[in-house]
């Protein structure tokens, strides 16, 4: 069976970097940019050139060096923003602009003191105004999530007609459940006339711990770009995990995707996104967390040692990580106990265990972690015994 291609539109270099704390120069943005061009994202959001003169130049100078991934700017629908964003990529093989307007009827008024049909203008000469400066435009619709699906494909349908290539569909506030983003794409997929002349994305976000959950919806309902960053980083409570949703399609061969990600490279691109943007990774996250292939409890310990897929999904190497972790706790069992004593050296046959696992115990309840230098320190006891 032929699987269709997932493209990865990675914007840890643009919705990632607005986390307080995560501003990068321009140095630091091309080291990343050229990390994942060599991940194998597909698009890299460089930045958003009219925000300042440092990021335009970092997206120029990304621009000059990423020769495979298409290098994307973000604007707002302002056609000195457009134009910013397309002299900043000029230099750039596989140029995009990014460009749009909120869509939601909040947005509508609340934001823009508009009216839906003034929004469909401007949403279409935003396109237009990108469309004459760059092949590739990508038009996002803010707060789709809570857009009214009937309006929002009018909207959609205007701006391919305008000359969009990409129409983003993004849950802004990460205010979707999967079914109804997932409905939300379909709808689409359904009731827009010139739907197959574009790719649609999903873009969402965190704030219910939804966005890996949401883009998944989204690729099955007919979505053929997930926009993500490294670690989930992003506003309020960040994006779509890359990570995340490469290995889910992976497991899930028989949901019929592939992507072009190399992920055994996932888990150093993770950790060097935390290192360079200062923001360390939580340890039960999962693919990269440092905890996501250890294991403390007695009886996930026996069944991992009788067999690794009993309680991994995922082999550590196939996203490099350094391997997997058993490690001792007042929850461990005798054979998580065995297991670590044969690897420092010292092959203690079962009574020996019984007797050194009583006084494991004492010393477990008593600190966190048992360590290999208590180990030693228990294995001493025994041999003196």
């Amino acid at each position: 069976m032929k699987s269709d291609k997932i493209y990865i539109f990675d914007t840890t270099l643009r919705d990632g970097e607005q986390v307080p704390g995560c501003k990068l120069n321009t140095k630091e943005k091309l080291e990343l940019a050229l990390e994942l061009e060599h991940l194998g994202v597909d698009i890299i959001e460089a930045g958003f050139p009219v925000s300042s003169p440092g990021d335009f130049h970092s997206v120029e100078e990304i621009s000059k060096v990423v020769r495979h991934a298409s290098v994307c700017a973000l604007s707002r629908a302002v056609k000195a923003d457009i134009e910013i964003a397309a002299q900043a990529i000029k230099k750039a093989k596989h140029p995009r602009i990014h460009t749009g307007i909120g869509t939601s009827d909040l947005h509508i008024k609340s934001k823009f003191n508009s009216n839906r049909e003034e929004i469909i203008e401007r949403a279409v000469q935003a396109v237009k105004w990108a469309k004459n400066l760059v092949e590739d435009v990508e038009f996002y619709a803010e707060d789709a999530g809570r857009t009214e699906n009937a309006y929002l494909a009018r909207v959609i349908e205007a701006v391919i007609s305008a000359g969009a290539t990409v129409v983003n569909i993004p849950d802004t506030t990460g205010y979707c459940l999967p079914h109804q983003y997932g409905e939300k794409i379909a709808y689409l997929a359904n009731h827009v006339s010139n739907i197959d002349k574009a790719v649609i994305s999903c873009h969402c976000h965190n704030d219910l711990g939804l966005a890996t959950a949401n883009s998944i919806a989204g690729i099955i309902a007919g979505a053929r770009q997930i926009e993500c960053t490294i670690n989930g980083l992003g506003e309020r409570a960040g994006n779509t995990a890359l990570e995340e949703v490469v290995m889910i399609i992976r497991q899930h061969a028989d949901l019929g995707f592939t992507t072009g990600i190399k992920t055994q490279l996932l888990n150093p691109m993770s950790r060097q996104v935390a290192d360079t943007m200062r923001m360390q990774v939580q340890p039960n996250k999962a693919i990269v967390g440092s905890n996501a292939f250890s294991h403390s409890s007695g009886i996930h310990q026996d069944g991992f040692l009788k067999d690794a897929q009993t309680y991994e999904i995922i082999n550590p190497g196939e996203v490099g990580a350094d391997g997997s972790k058993i490690v001792l706790t007042a929850r461990s069992g005798r054979s998580a106990l065995a297991h670590r004593f044969r690897i420092i050296g010292y092959d203690f046959n079962r009574n020996e265990i019984d007797t050194l696992y009583t006084e494991f115990l004492r010393l477990a309840d008593t600190k966190k972690e048992v360590g290999e230098e208590d180990l030693h320190d228990l294995a001493k006891v025994n041999v003196n015994a």
